[in-house]
């Protein structure tokens, strides 16, 4: 692999660890367990069974709480503490030859995963004002499946990886800001009728 290479890969599991820091840290366990791809030594911790297994039963019940309107949001604020410290360790564990993690990977990892984090969680909260739950379901299962992709092709193709993610999450949130927008102005021009 390139540096460029690593750097991508490095950075779109930081990405996806700010969306989906368990499902994440499972789909770099199983692949390095499964023997898919060859982790370096400092991701090698991901193929433990109790790492594994913790990461796997969490991202059920992560998947279950993401489509509980206003759990969700509960959810998002509580895994701040998860997923911005995973992104950081994932993208610096990437990066990382010798298994000795580098303070501006680890910057950069926990700066990655920050930013889809807030993008994610600010996403859900604005979704969460409208009264109706099938935008919730939709946004839920749109991270699933970008989630799923993304972890599917970033071993391979981690660019393309990177870009699917990024890509379906800034669609998303520019989908959810026009129709806040719209409702707001609905509901001022309601407003102004009374």
């Amino acid at each position: 692999m390139t540096e460029a290479h690593i750097f991508a890969l490095g950075l779109a599991l930081a990405c996806l660890a700010g969306v989906r820091a368990y499902f994440t840290v499972f789909g770099v366990g199983l692949a390095g367990l499964m023997g898919w791809v060859e982790l370096p030594a400092a991701l090698e911790v991901t193929t433990s069974p109790w790492v594994m297994g913790t990461a796997g039963a969490l991202a059920v019940v992560e998947f279950a709480a993401d489509k509980i309107p206003g759990v969700d949001s509960g959810w998002d604020l509580l895994q701040t503490l998860a997923r911005i410290p995973a992104g950081a360790f994932l993208a610096a564990a990437t990066l990382s030859d010798d298994g000795q993690l580098a303070g501006s990977a680890l910057a950069l990892g926990g700066g990655a995963a920050l930013g889809t984090h807030l993008l994610k969680s600010g996403t859900r909260a604005l979704i969460n004002a409208s009264p109706e739950p099938v935008s919730n379901w939709a946004a839920s299962a749109g991270e699933d499946t970008a989630a799923l992709g993304a972890i599917s092709l970033v071993f391979i193709y981690p660019w393309a990886a990177l870009a699917l993610l990024l890509g379906v999450l800034l669609a998303g949130a520019l989908v959810v800001a026009w129709v806040a927008r719209w409702v707001w102005r609905l509901s001022g021009r309601t407003a102004a009728g009374r």
